[in-house]
């Protein structure tokens, strides 16, 4: 079947057909032209030789106010032909030329034979009211043995699409469909959606321009216009303002193979020009053009989101009037409880664009250093070795971190000054992080920038409760120096030693997460899937550093090391995203070197520190292995801290084995299951300790627990929906596409979105809280697990 499509075409190449049609070599003088009024919906069963040559005329009225679609249909009926059959359609301002059989070429030149052909051709414009406009189809061959052919000439009456109006129709390779549609009044913007029921045969939706030719065939569809493959749907947005006719064209052909829609690649040819049967390739297909949703939705999306994250430094407001009016009349520290007066103060200094937040909190941050050096000497003037360096000592760490019992107040050894600065250098580490991200991300491009700006909008919780938990924190820092200057007992001796500095960077890490997602969204694919997931690496290690952090504050890691590690887990991610996907050395390396790193850091979690990595490690082993095996079997002196690790190893063990067996193509989700499941097992591990030492866990910190347990619930629950993934082709990822169910704007990953910030939110306010029982506690009563 073919189609005409009318408009500008340029007059060398309707020349040169026209000369190809009308004077072949050695024949110019001899063929014979038959010309023969045609008919509309009429079969025409000819024969065509190289003597003869065949033109039929039809003629139609064309209105200036009703679109009518011309198709014609051409079946070659003679199975060997030498010579193929040109036929070309002539219109009063378009040439259409087409062969059949036709040829059509696949991946690594494959060729595949048609001898069914199907086009539209596009109604010429007129100016006047009705109009009659003849055109021609001219047939000939350079075969000297008769070529039998079909020819049939219809009109298509659905030719013009309905808005909200389904249409259904069947197309091949061979054979594809296009059709019109026009913006009617008062609508600007069109979702134009393509589905069908089959996966398979690949196809292709396009939206092109009303002007000549259509480009409706696998070779060439791609070349004008917005594009996209299909196995079973596919939907593209279209503006008024990018047609200046107010009208498109829907383009639908079905592709030769499926290898672009992630179906199997057919064998390869024996010999080069060897035809394959391409089978039966037709596919029946849906369209509907819909209005898309207006401003006003975009408006209330908005409103929505802000209105949600608002809405917690509401309730934390709230929740610091009902502290205060409780512990009003109550004779304990102010410092204990927070001061209602200075959390005013801090949300009264708050400007809500967040450029101008970001300059006040890092103004007040300065403040809290100069808070702190209120005694003698300055903190530049304490470095970290005048300290254990000498002897005596070293001896005495060697006998306080080997006790079988510890106590936080063994571990809480070290001047103040010094953990506050290592702390703070990593506070600024994690900003130096921020940028270089952002740097890295910039590079993202896209074509088509903010086709999922619900995505975008989304992230926004991030940021904004990122924001909130640092406020949250300075509130806190602020009074936990104005207790120190004012000597209180509660903050020098009692509860977990307070230190702030891997809180900044928690904010910090959830803040650059939202706008690493949201640079993700902007143009979503394998490569840059990277950003969205750096800062969960990141968030997860500051979480259990920070858990390690409360009962450890001397032997913790220092924000050099800590930085390190987490530029290396950075490292190896991009690593698996290059070089990860079916790469068995790359997988082999890797596992060992997960496996080392995990026998490593568990020697220096269940000796605290205290022991070398040197050329007599292998020799103090086997002396271990002998005292404490075959000399006389004796358990472990720290039970509690072996069960953690013993269980950590098989995790880690098993997550390693798992990525050795199965090499997953998503490496950095991989990697990031690592974290969350390593934070997991230590946070459990936590707060069942924590329990077993008789300690209790207050009523704040227990809703913020019970709470953010339901929220990561919920959150999951839509994580796992999988809208779309970068891991099959573009057209396989449509296939778990659905419609928006909030509002008619955010979708099942938007929730997610909203739902996980607010669960990390909640999380990090659980680590926040979970010891705050202990503030009134002698730190010599405070066991360390």
């Amino acid at each position: 079947m073919l189609v005409f499509c009318c408009g500008s075409v340029r007059f060398a190449p309707v020349l040169l057909v026209l000369m190809l049609v009308s004077c072949y070599p050695a024949a110019c003088s001899t063929s014979v032209v038959i010309q023969r009024d045609a008919q509309f919906d009429v079969t025409y069963d000819d024969t065509v030789t190289s003597d003869n040559q065949t033109i039929y005329s039809y003629n139609h009225t064309v209105s200036r106010n009703k679109t009518e679609g011309v198709r014609v249909s051409v079946e070659l009926m003679s199975e060997s032909a030498q010579s193929p059959v040109l036929f070309v359609v002539r219109q009063k301002q378009a040439v259409l030329s087409f062969q059949v059989p036709l040829i059509l070429r696949g991946l690594y030149q494959r060729k595949y034979q048609y001898t069914q052909l199907g086009r539209t051709l596009c109604q010429p414009p007129t100016k006047a009211v009705a109009e009659t406009q003849f055109f021609f189809v001219d047939v000939s061959t350079l075969s000297s043995a008769g070529i039998q052919y079909q020819l049939r000439v219809s009109r298509v009456d659905s030719f013009t699409l309905q808005t909200d109006k389904k249409f259904s129709f069947n197309a091949t390779p061979s054979q594809p469909q296009f059709f019109k549609y026009v913006f009617p009044d008062g609508v600007d913007t069109v979702i134009v959606k393509v589905n069908s029921q089959k996966n398979f045969p690949c196809s292709v939706m396009s939206i092109q321009d009303i002007q000549c030719p259509v480009y409706d065939l696998d070779n060439n569809v791609a070349f004008i216009g917005m594009y996209q493959t299909m196995t079973t749907t596919a939907a593209i947005t279209v503006q008024r303002k990018d047609f200046p006719s107010n009208s498109f064209y829907v383009v639908v052909v079905v592709k030769t193979e499926d290898e672009a829609c992630g179906g199997p690649l057919r064998f390869y040819p024996l010999l080069p020009d060897e035809l394959l049967d391409a089978g039966n390739r037709s596919k029946t297909l849906d369209v509907i053009v819909s209005p898309a949703i207006n401003s006003e939705v975009y408006v209330m999306g908005m409103l929505f989101c802000l209105g949600i994250f608002l809405s917690f430094y509401l309730l934390t407001f709230l929740v610091a009037c009902v502290e205060n009016k409780r512990y009003d009349a109550a004779p304990v520290s102010p410092y204990e409880y927070g001061s209602f007066g200075e959390f005013v103060k801090v949300f009264i200094r708050i400007d809500f664009c967040i450029g101008c937040v970001l300059i006040c909190l890092s103004v007040s941050l300065r403040s809290l250093e100069s808070v702190g050096r209120s005694r003698h000497e300055s903190l530049s003037s304490v470095e970290e070795d005048d300290y254990d360096t000498l002897a005596d000592i070293d001896s005495d760490k060697n006998i306080v971190r080997t006790k079988k019992f510890l106590c936080v107040s063994d571990l809480a050894r070290k001047d103040k000054r010094i953990l506050k600065s290592n702390f703070k250098e990593l506070k600024h580490l994690k900003w130096q992080t921020k940028t270089l991200q952002v740097k890295i991300c910039s590079k993202c491009e896209c074509r088509d920038v903010f086709s999922s700006f619900n995505n975008i909008l989304s992230n926004l919780g991030y940021v904004l409760l990122g924001l909130l938990f640092l406020l949250i924190i300075l509130q806190r820092d602020i009074l936990h120096n104005r207790a120190l200057e004012r000597n209180e007992n509660t903050a020098m001796e009692c509860g977990i030693p307070k230190h702030f500095g891997l809180y900044y960077a928690m904010g910090t890490a959830l803040m650059m997460e939202g706008l690493l997602s949201a640079c993700y969204h902007v143009c979503p694919n394998y490569t840059n899937f990277q950003f969205d997931t750096s800062f969960m690496y990141m968030i997860a290690g500051l979480c259990m550093l920070k858990l390690y952090q409360k009962r450890h504050p001397d032997i913790n890691a220092s924000a050099y090391s800590a930085y390190a590690c987490l530029a290396a887990v950075i490292f190896f991610s991009v690593l698996g995203v290059v070089f990860g996907k079916g790469n068995t050395a790359f997988w082999i390396v890797f596992s060992v070197i997960h496996i080392l790193a995990t026998l490593l850091l568990s020697t220096q979690l269940y000796y605290m520190g205290r022991w070398r990595l040197n050329s007599g490690i292998l020799r103090r082993m086997l002396y271990v292995i002998y005292t404490d095996c075959i000399r006389q079997c004796s358990g472990p002196m720290y039970i509690d801290r072996m069960v953690l690790l013993v269980m950590g190893n098989i995790v880690n063990w098993s997550l390693a084995a798992y990525g050795l067996i199965k090499r997953p193509n998503d490496f950095a989700s991989y990697l990031l299951a690592i974290a969350i499941c390593n934070l997991l097992l230590y946070f459990a591990f936590y707060i069942i300790m924590k329990l077993r030492s008789g300690e209790r866990i207050q009523c704040l910190a227990l809703v913020c627990i019970l709470f953010t347990a339901v929220v990561w619930g919920f959150a999951l629950f839509f994580f796992f929906q999988g809208l779309s993934t970068w891991q099959k082709t573009p057209a396989e990822s449509r296939e778990h596409n659905r419609e928006c169910i909030l509002l008619s704007f955010f979708d099942d990953h938007d929730i997610w979105h909203f739902l996980s910030s607010i669960a990390m939110f909640g999380s990090f306010l659980v680590l926040l809280t979970m010891d705050d029982d202990l503030d009134t506690v002698q730190r010599d009563k405070i066991y360390v697990f």
